[in-house]
C-alpha cells in the first residue's frame, strides 16, 4: 500500500508483469487512479510545432506570431497535459509554496513520455536567483534531474519577474534573460531538448533556445513540457 501524495489516501499501486520481471528498477506509482484522472490529456487534434490543442491539425495562432518572428525556424515542442484546474493546483503547491515532494507527482506524470525522447543533451530552463533563495531549490532540475542526465549550462541572469504573474502581452515583452554560464560542452551538431514545466506562450523557451543556438549556432533544438 502507498500514501497518495495528492490526497494522502491509501492505494494499491498497480504493477505490470514487464515490471516484475524487469531488471530495471521500477518507479513506484506515487498517485491514485482517483487524482490520476483529474489531470487530462492533450487531445490529438494540436498544434503541429507547439502541441496545443486545435479542433483540427494544423498551425496555431501562437507560433503564428512565432512565425512573423523567427521565419520557419519554430521551436519544436512536446507536451502530455492540458493546464487545468488540477494542475494549476499542484504548480501553486510546489512552486509557490515551496513543497519539495510534490516534484515526485510531476515525475509520475511525465517520466514514461520523456524516455521517448531522445536528445544528446537536456538542459532545465533556470530559475531565477530570487526564486531559487526562496526555495532553496531548483523546480525544474528537482523535476528532472531523476529521470535523465542534464546538462545545466544556461543561467538566468537577471530576475525579470515570475511568468505565472504575467498576463498574455506582458509574457510576450518579456526580454531575454538567459545566457550560457560554462562552455565546457560544445553543443554544436548536438540535439538539445529543453525541459521545462509549463508551456503558456512559449516566450521562455524561445529565450532559452535563442541563447543556445547564440553560442551554439548548428545545434538543433527542441522543448519538452508536462503541460501546455
Amino acid at each position: 500500500m502507498n500514501n497518495c501524495l495528492l490526497c494522502g489516501q491509501q492505494f494499491v499501486p498497480a504493477v505490470s508483469l514487464l515490471q516484475v520481471f524487469s531488471w530495471k528498477k521500477v518507479r513506484m506509482q506515487r498517485i491514485c487512479t482517483n487524482c490520476l484522472a483529474k489531470f487530462q490529456r492533450l487531445k490529438s487534434s494540436r498544434c503541429s510545432t507547439c502541441a496545443s490543442e486545435l479542433s483540427q491539425n494544423g498551425v496555431c495562432s501562437d507560433c503564428q506570431t512565432w512565425q512573423h518572428i523567427y521565419g520557419p525556424k519554430l521551436l519544436q515542442h512536446h507536451a502530455i497535459f492540458r493546464y487545468n484546474d488540477a494542475f494549476h493546483d499542484l504548480m501553486v503547491n510546489y512552486k509557490r509554496y515551496g513543497d519539495y515532494v510534490l516534484r515526485a507527482v510531476l515525475q509520475e506524470l511525465c517520466y514514461q513520455e520523456l524516455q521517448l525522447i531522445t536528445a544528446d543533451y537536456y538542459v532545465p530552463v533556470p530559475t531565477s536567483p530570487a526564486h531559487f533563495n526562496k526555495r532553496q531549490f531548483d523546480t525544474i532540475s528537482a523535476i528532472y534531474g531523476d529521470l535523465v542526465p542534464l546538462t545545466e549550462i544556461l543561467v538566468k541572469k537577471s530576475d525579470s519577474g515570475a511568468q505565472g504573474e504575467k498576463n498574455r502581452r506582458e509574457r510576450l515583452i518579456t526580454p531575454q534573460s538567459f545566457g550560457v554560464k560554462n562552455k565546457i560542452h560544445n553543443l554544436n551538431q548536438k540535439k538539445i531538448l529543453l525541459v521545462d514545466d509549463i508551456y503558456t506562450t512559449g516566450r521562455t523557451l524561445y529565450h532559452a533556445r535563442d541563447a543556445l543556438v547564440a553560442e551554439f549556432p548548428t545545434a538543433k533544438v527542441e522543448s519538452f513540457s508536462i503541460c501546455r
